[in-house]
């Protein structure tokens, strides 16, 4: 125990950053040596929240996460620089997100910026939005919209899990690859190119604002499960496809499947996936059902489909996968969920892609009926 702790909701501790390690676009990894026993500690900072961070600086690290075991990316979170240098608001936004934490942020938002595009949308207008429950799926998504159609897509981050735009790696690696044309956060979540106070006018930036033809919706990194009904953030995807229904797009679901996970309630069909469509979703809308090549998995998954009567209520799709998979191997691209590759869980990356494929079909569609 250390000396003059007290219990708190967090577990706090000082260190000493001795190495600066991979950055991207507002993050930066460090490596800190943890007060008092000299422990190495892999740690994450948010630059534009802490002030700057450089080898030799004293920072305050959240290490509660870590210290639990829990499955966060492994890394501690720094709180702050002890000493570090006055950081001033660098632009005139009076959005606040992370409200009335200590680390609350004042953003832009489009609803100051983009206030007219938004007001005087006409809705999505058929834009295809694809709602996945789990932030490794966005790879697979948006290549298999851009292998079926080219289309310009677009990824709007909820707020159910990682808050932070800077914690997904996975962003700016598709961003760079092609895959993936923009980037908007919305609720608390903060760090997009885009900001926006609700998932509503996070759909409607993302098309007003960037363009897109397709747009993905999902949580960041590290959602939240309790391995009970109710109780896990992945169910959030169904709150989206009513809000994607409610704006007059299309919405498609992408439906998480695995044949290598572990826990029974994700084989098959994950109950996440049978939740949403049975319980929380209340528009019909698409549902992918990927082309699998093994006919015992093939049958497994339609007859879970079937078991929750979700033909009754939705338009189910067979569609081939390969190309999203196709698509990122040829732009260096290694789609990971839990640890697995396309390679260790074919069903779980087919799933994903051919939602993407789906939806790059109807923009393709879309832009034949405009022309």
């Amino acid at each position: 125990m250390v000396d003059d702790a007290v219990s708190g909701m967090v577990r706090v501790r000082r260190g000493r950053v001795v190495d600066v390690g991979e950055e991207r676009p507002g993050a930066i990894e460090v490596s800190v040596l943890v007060e008092p026993d000299g422990t190495r500690s892999d740690a994450l900072a948010y630059p534009e929240v802490t002030g700057p961070v450089a080898v030799g600086d004293t920072v305050i690290l959240n290490t509660t996460a870590g210290h639990l075991g829990l499955g966060t990316g492994g890394l501690d979170l720094v709180m702050g620089v002890v000493d570090g240098r006055d950081v001033e608001l660098g632009h005139p936004g009076r959005i606040m997100k992370l409200r009335y934490t200590p680390s609350q942020v004042a953003v832009r938002a489009v609803e100051e910026t983009h206030r007219e595009a938004i007001e005087s949308s006409r809705g999505l207008e058929g834009t295809p939005v694809v709602c996945a429950p789990l932030h490794s799926m966005v790879g697979p998504v948006s290549a298999g919209a851009k292998a079926s159609s080219g289309a310009r897509v677009v990824y709007v981050m909820t707020d159910g899990a990682a808050l932070a735009g800077a914690f997904s790696r996975l962003v700016p690696t598709l961003r760079r690859a092609g895959v993936l044309d923009g980037f908007v956060t919305c609720g608390q979540a903060f760090g997009g190119e885009l900001e926006a106070v609700t998932l509503w006018t996070g759909l409607l930036a993302a098309k007003e604002v960037l363009g897109a033809e397709v747009i993905v919706v999902s949580d960041g990194p590290g959602n939240l499960g309790t391995g009970t009904t109710w109780g896990v953030t992945a169910l959030a995807s169904g709150h989206a496809l009513n809000a994607a229904a409610t704006l007059r797009g299309r919405p498609v679901a992408a439906l998480r499947i695995s044949f290598a996970d572990p826990r029974d309630r994700h084989r098959v069909v994950s109950h996440h996936s049978l939740t949403i469509l049975g319980d929380v979703c209340n528009a019909g809308v698409n549902v992918a059902v990927p082309v699998l090549d093994d006919d015992g998995e093939r049958d497994a998954v339609w007859e879970r489909l079937r078991a929750r009567r979700l033909e009754d209520r939705h338009q189910l799709v067979e569609v081939d996968g390969r190309p999203a998979l196709e698509l990122l191997a040829e732009r260096g691209v290694v789609a990971r969920s839990m640890g697995r590759t396309a390679a260790d869980d074919p069903a779980f990356f087919l799933a994903a892609g051919a939602a993407g494929v789906l939806a790059g079909r109807m923009a393709a569609g879309s832009r034949r009926s405009r022309s």
